[in-house]
């Protein structure tokens, strides 16, 4: 008796379970009516978000902000979805033509059952993903690079002190480095190098680069710091001097770093600005270029180099190859009195460079003959933003 009422049992369960999955196979089927049009408009949905947030990414990347991670992959995610809901749509009429006695049956219930228990799961992953896409923000800073390229001109007889200076930077007794000599004579220039040659050389070192000038200003040379270290945005350029300073501290205190400094004109202070004595971090390296041996002392460099003016024969080199063969060769006495404004030059390769060129349009013997009473009456003239400014002729 006890056997006849669980086998009857068994077959009741059996029944239930069979019944609701007919149930379930013919809800699939007969709501594919609904469905279908409602993937439709979700799908329009998803390509409005996937769009709006594309526009917001295209606009942080033009001001060179990184897109999260997790955005990257949100669009990925979304661009599989779409289409794969537009591959359902575009089989729906063949699927819809298949539905008999008012779309609650199907021709080939199986093949009809099967999609539309896709569209139902793809209305649903839709649905999950949309409610993802909600991002505050969708870009960052850019991590800044470790070397900052920047364009130079062809450096002229530099090659032996970029050499003497990449010997020290490989000391690791050596932290400070001064680079002293005339204004014009290419301290700037072999500071860039330097700055560039850091991008081709296999190193672990954070390379920052700050001009500070005549008008020292604590503030802006931060700024500059800064940029190199990611602090670019409004509320950290509105922080006081203190704070930056703390804030620099922190970054570099646990980085190997390089910072080059271009013509100081008096000491800088390291703590004011935020810049780590280079002895705190193993290896680091602080480079400055500078007019006075005196600044080099009050810097406490370790290494002081002088930057040389170049030898005649190079000067020469040098003025030849800004003036060009047209103008030398206009007139057979002119190649001397060449000679004669490059030696006014002292060897100084900006004013070489930039003299040179002044005269590479003069062709007649009374403008290079002008062009040395100029040089001896005034030394070298007034450059303003490398271009020569000779007095006027009477």
């Amino acid at each position: 008796m006890g056997n006849c009422c669980s086998v009857q049992c068994s077959f009741e369960n059996f029944l239930l379970r069979g019944w609701d999955f007919i149930v379930g196979h013919a809800n699939y089927v007969c709501k594919l009516q609904q469905t279908l049009p409602t993937l439709s408009a979700a799908l329009q949905e998803l390509r409005a978000q996937r769009n709006n947030l594309l526009r917001q990414v295209d606009l942080a990347e033009q001001r060179l902000l990184k897109p999260f991670e997790q955005v990257q992959l949100w669009l990925s995610k979304a661009e599989t979805m779409i289409t794969e809901a537009e591959k359902l749509i575009a089989d729906g009429p063949q699927q819809m033509n298949n539905l008999c006695l008012g779309g609650c049956a199907s021709k080939s219930c199986l093949s009809s059952y099967k999609f539309g228990k896709k569209v139902a799961k793809m209305l649903q992953e839709i649905s999950d993903h949309k409610s993802k896409g909600a991002f505050g923000k969708v870009a960052e800073n850019q991590p800044a690079a470790p070397v900052v390229v920047m364009p130079v001109e062809q450096p002229v007889a530099l090659e032996s002190t970029i050499q003497k200076v990449w010997s020290c930077i490989e000391d690791e007794d050596v932290g400070i480095i001064g680079l002293y000599g005339l204004g014009r004579v290419g301290k700037t220039t072999l500071l860039t190098e330097l700055n560039n040659k850091f991008s081709t050389t296999p190193n672990d070192f954070k390379v920052i680069w700050a001009l500070v000038s005549k008008d020292y200003d604590v503030g802006k040379i931060q700024d500059r710091i800064g940029g190199n270290l990611g602090f670019s945005d409004d509320s950290w350029k509105n922080k006081s001097v203190e704070e930056k300073a703390v804030d620099i501290y922190g970054v570099l205190l646990n980085k190997k770093f390089v910072v080059l400094l271009d013509d100081l004109w008096k000491r800088v202070d390291l703590k004011q600005v935020g810049i780590p004595q280079p002895s705190q971090t193993k290896g680091s390296k602080l480079i400055f270029t500078t007019r006075s041996l005196g600044v080099c002392g009050e810097m406490e460099a370790q290494k002081k180099i002088k930057v040389e003016c170049l030898e005649p024969e190079k000067a020469w080199e040098l003025f030849q190859d800004k003036v060009g063969d047209e103008a030398l060769n206009s007139h057979p006495d002119i190649p001397n009195l060449a000679k004669q404004v490059a030696e006014r030059c002292g060897g100084l390769p900006l004013a070489l460079i930039t003299i040179g060129r002044a005269m590479a349009c003069k062709t007649t013997l009374e403008d290079w003959k002008y062009a040395i009473e100029m040089l001896k009456r005034f030394a070298l003239p007034k450059m303003e933003n490398e271009i020569i400014v000779f007095p006027k002729r009477d």
